[in-house]
């Protein structure tokens, strides 16, 4: 890439001199580009795990406007990766906990919160204003969300994602390159790829995605080095390891193609078949009849044909259960079928609903009797019996 994104460049005080000192005296980076960074506007969607590190680390290098968007609360469980929040932030909102955390990092950069989901509804709206876009969302319908408003608005997208001990990461630009269609032209099918919320990611991982992600960054402002467009990095802790795939321009990509059909953002929750957010809602009518709340089951738990099944894996079981509960895993349980009795109505959780409603369509489609309790564990934990620890 032979231009830096931002051609901009705003003056740095004789306090910003001494602070971004460090970078000055790099030949590649020098004046210019610190005026750049300070110039800049970049896009944070989300504020968790590779949000953390991506905020920190770009404040204190002088990225002038940070805008982050969020819907959620913090919660105990996004301590152990989501460094921007603390203890005492359990309950507050993540925008604001990331803002006062950034603050504290470079008073000098302007947040820009956006406190919500990102849809599409808003979201030309919400990245037009900005220089780039860095997606550190853990969903599908997300992702898609975010290439495709860059590729109609122009904008880099700096990709990343984990999953356990493993990473990826990219940068999709259709200006220069390929975009995340391209690479994925459609999405897994529902419950194919869960979320780290269902699988667990190990924490620090958070911080080498998040932070190499900051670093493509930084090279699309201020123009240094070979950003990765063109290239999934595929990242595996266990070994120390990074792999690196080719990734070519799809000449009939829909979004970014010379004959796109996809020229306005459409619903990505429908077209990935799965929500954009975990979030304990309210029940969607269109799954009324394959769902059950926790608190109805609580009314039919004690009937003599209802058995509630766990479909989590044994270590989770290890962590807590619903008294009563059999535990056959999900990906055992197309094998374990007839252990099933045909005349019970089964009530099916996991620990959030993901994993559960794919379970309860192959009991159904089998000839079972079956709903999903939405929210799984999590959400009995909340609405039934606190005494359940949650993770």
């Amino acid at each position: 890439m032979a231009n830096p994104v931002v051609e901009r460049r705003t003056p740095l005080t004789n306090e910003e001199i001494a602070r971004y000192s460090r970078h000055l005296i790099i030949p590649d980076v020098g004046m210019p580009g610190q005026e750049r960074l300070k110039a800049a506007k970049v896009l944070l969607v989300g504020t968790g795990g590779l949000g953390s590190p991506l905020a920190l680390y770009l404040a204190a290098a002088g990225v002038g406007t940070l805008g982050l968007v969020d819907d959620d609360v913090v919660d105990a469980s996004n301590l152990q990766r989501q460094i921007i929040h603390g203890t005492s932030d359990i309950g507050v909102h993540k925008v604001d906990s990331a803002t006062a955390s950034i603050h504290e990092v470079n008073p000098h950069v302007e947040v820009v919160p956006h406190k919500g989901l990102l849809t599409s509804d808003n979201a030309l709206e919400i990245i037009e204003p900005y220089d780039l876009v860095i997606d550190g969302t853990d969903n599908f319908p997300t992702r898609y969300l975010v290439n495709d408003a860059c590729v109609l608005l122009g904008k880099p997208n700096v990709y990343g994602s984990m999953f356990r001990f493993e990473g990826q990461l990219s940068v999709f630009y259709a200006e220069e390159g390929p975009c995340y269609r391209c690479m994925f032209p459609e999405p897994p099918p529902p419950g194919m790829v869960p979320n780290c919320a269902e699988g667990g990611v190990l924490g620090i991982m958070a911080g080498h995605i998040g932070t190499s992600q900051g670093i493509e960054g930084i090279k699309l402002i201020t123009g240094i080095g070979e950003p990765m467009i063109g290239r999934l990095g595929l990242y595996d802790a266990l070994a120390q390891e990074w792999t690196y795939v080719k990734v070519n321009k799809d000449p009939e990509c829909p979004v970014c193609g010379p004959e796109p059909t996809v020229t306005e953002l459409i619903d990505y929750e429908a077209f990935c078949g799965m929500p954009s957010h975990d979030g304990l809602v309210e029940a969607d009518l269109s799954l009324a009849d394959v769902e059950i709340l926790p608190t109805e089951y609580v009314e039919i738990a004690d009937k003599p044909d209802v058995e509630l099944l766990d479909v989590r894996e044994e270590h989770e079981y290890e962590i807590n259960r619903i008294p009563g509960a059999v535990l056959i895993p999900k990906d055992t349980l197309a094998g374990r079928l007839s252990e099933l009795d045909p005349t019970k109505e089964y009530v099916v959780h996991c620990k959030s609903g993901v994993r559960s409603l794919e379970s309860t369509q192959l009991l159904r489609d089998a000839g079972f009797k079956a709903r999903s309790m939405r929210g799984g564990i999590d959400a009995y934990a909340r609405q039934v019996d606190d005494s359940i620890p949650v993770y």
